[in-house]
């Protein structure tokens, strides 16, 4: 995806039958659904039934999803979906490569208290080919410095940034457990640079679901 005017997408494109979980759609008259809906046979008035996963596309992971006790779709703070952000640029970095705390540091002096924190990685190249998981991590004493600012989410645009070979998740569980919410698949990152700008990130407040699927767009002040 491009840049198109003052608005940076940062979702990829939902394709039914194309993605890496589940997404079926089906487009049917009203009246099957309305029967006391009248209008005239050749008039185009459709409804859409939708059936996905809760992981699927660019999503959002809240605290709900690794934490019995943490915040589901429907209760995460809705100010901590809109605000500041920033990209750190690891697109240098292989799959299953870490990203350490002396690496991670070097950028201390653009990380502001509450920022949303995306790592880019360009892994958002292989979204949905057979190499769609590949993706470097972040060592737990990395995800530890970062979780010290409070950002609002940590986000990256690979499928993850998990510890490999552990049973226990533990940079899901540090973030979930602080209240992070965790953003997988986003795309597009290298058009926001090193500069910092406004993110919104707007899921469906669904209670008892434990991610979502979501839209993400970022601008800088002054675009709109």
């Amino acid at each position: 995806m491009k840049k198109k005017g003052p608005i940076i997408e940062l979702s990829h494109r939902m394709i039914p039958g194309q993605e890496n979980f589940k997404l079926e759609t089906r487009t049917y008259d009203v009246t099957e659904e309305l029967p006391d809906v009248i209008h005239r046979p050749d008039l185009w008035y459709v409804l859409s039934e939708i059936t996905f996963s809760s992981h699927m596309g660019t999503h959002i992971e809240f605290p709900y999803h690794h934490w019995q006790e943490g915040a589901c779709a429907a209760d995460y703070p809705l100010e901590n979906l809109i605000g500041p952000a920033i990209v750190l640029d690891f697109s240098h970095k292989s799959n299953g490569e870490a990203i350490t705390l002396d690496e991670i540091r070097v950028h201390a002096d653009r990380i502001q208290e509450r920022d949303m924190i995306f790592i880019r990685t360009d892994k958002d190249q292989l979204f949905r080919t057979e190499r769609w998981t590949e993706q470097p991590y972040l060592e737990e004493q990395a995800m530890d410095w970062l979780i010290s600012f409070n950002p609002r989410i940590i986000g990256t645009d690979a499928a993850g940034f998990e510890v490999p070979g552990t049973d226990y998740q533990p940079n899901h569980l540090k973030m979930f457990q602080h209240g992070i919410a965790m953003v997988e698949s986003a795309t597009n990152l290298a058009a926001i640079g090193d500069g910092r700008v406004i993110v919104l990130i707007l899921p469906l407040p669904i209670e008892g679901i434990d991610a979502c699927p979501v839209r993400i767009v970022a601008f800088r002040k002054g675009d709109l």
